[in-house]
């Protein structure tokens, strides 16, 4: 299976940032569900189109994907940045990485799936959640990514917390009761790779759950 690894970023043409209000709300929630559907663009080739890509956003306008297929040109984007991602593995190989993720796990009477720091700061006092919130971040996070790393043929070295905010998708300005909520987890860190066949083909699927809303995608690099 071929992937690409591309850099992607809204036009600086009149007509596209004339858009910008649209396609860059500076609420966190109505930003991705408009970056949903603005990286759908540069990939939607037809009307059952299943996604078949990963992105994150960099920072305003610019965005990196992981896909099957190279990015669609068009006008509403400035010529897309596009390399063949084939990195070549070896167990034992140590990578350093980031990774923004929706963290979940599924609660022992396997009927709910919640996200793994928020699950773990109910069990804090409200008042002191707050000051808890960064730490509990970098344990669980920490622990579900060893988790995964069972199935996807690594292993953590180390894994840090950078930041975790949780987002509502609704875009409505009511209030926030009842709105679809998940967390967002930014960690890096140092992994070991075990398998390298199935840790590619895990890359490739992404991590965690809102691949949609710019979670999953993990990058790499060669630890120095």
């Amino acid at each position: 299976m071929s992937l690409y690894l591309s850099r992607i970023r809204l036009s600086r043409s009149p007509s596209a940032q004339a858009l910008s209000g649209l396609l860059m709300p500076t609420e966190a929630g109505p930003r991705r569900s408009a970056h949903h559907g603005l990286l759908w663009a540069a990939f939607a080739d037809g009307p059952n189109r299943r996604r078949d890509f990963l992105w994150r956003e960099e920072r305003d306008g610019t965005f990196l994907t992981l896909s099957e297929r190279p990015p669609l040109a068009m006008d509403l984007f400035e010529p897309h940045e596009v390399k063949e991602f084939a990195p070549v593995l070896a167990p034992g190989q140590m990578l350093d990485f980031v990774l923004r993720a929706n963290a979940t796990r599924t609660k022992r009477d396997g009927k709910r799936r919640v996200d793994v720091v928020m699950d773990a700061l109910h069990a804090i006092p409200q008042g002191a959640r707050a000051a808890a919130r960064m730490g509990v971040a970098g344990r669980e996070g920490a622990a579900w990514l060893a988790r995964q790393g069972e199935a996807a043929g690594f292993k953590v070295v180390r894994a840090a917390a950078g930041d975790y905010s949780t987002v509502a998708l609704s875009d409505h300005r009511g209030p926030r009761k009842g709105q679809p909520q998940f967390g967002i987890l930014d960690l890096e860190g140092r992994i070991e790779v075990t398998d390298p066949d199935a840790f590619l083909a895990r890359l490739a699927r992404g991590f965690g759950r809102a691949k949609a809303f710019g979670c999953g995608l993990m990058l790499i690099r060669r630890a120095q």
